[in-house]
C-alpha cells in the first residue's frame, strides 16, 4: 500500500476533477469539510465511496461513509486502518 501522502494526494486529486473541477489543489485543505461544506451530497459521497473501495480493495461500512468521509485526513486515516 502507498503512504498515507500518496494515498492523500490520490484521493484530492480525485476530488478536484470529480467534484470541483477547475479548483486550485491548494483550496482543498486536508481538513476541509466535504459533506458540511456542500462540496459532496449523498451521490457523490457514495461515488468517492466505490473509488476509495476500487482504488485501495477495502469494504466501507454505511456507518463510515457518513462519519469518515467528511474531511480528506480522515478518509485517509480510515483507509490506514483498514489496510491493516
Amino acid at each position: 500500500m502507498s503512504d498515507n501522502a500518496d494515498v492523500k494526494e490520490k484521493i484530492r486529486s480525485y476530488i478536484l476533477q470529480e467534484f470541483l473541477p477547475g479548483e486550485d489543489a491548494s483550496n482543498l485543505k486536508d481538513d476541509t469539510p466535504l459533506t458540511s461544506s456542500g462540496i459532496l451530497d449523498s451521490v457523490s459521497t457514495l461515488k468517492l465511496v466505490r473509488y476509495v473501495e476500487d482504488t485501495y480493495d477495502l469494504i466501507v461500512e454505511a456507518h463510515e461513509a457518513s462519519s469518515d468521509f467528511d474531511k480528506l485526513e480522515d478518509i485517509v486515516a480510515m483507509i490506514a486502518r483498514k489496510a491493516k
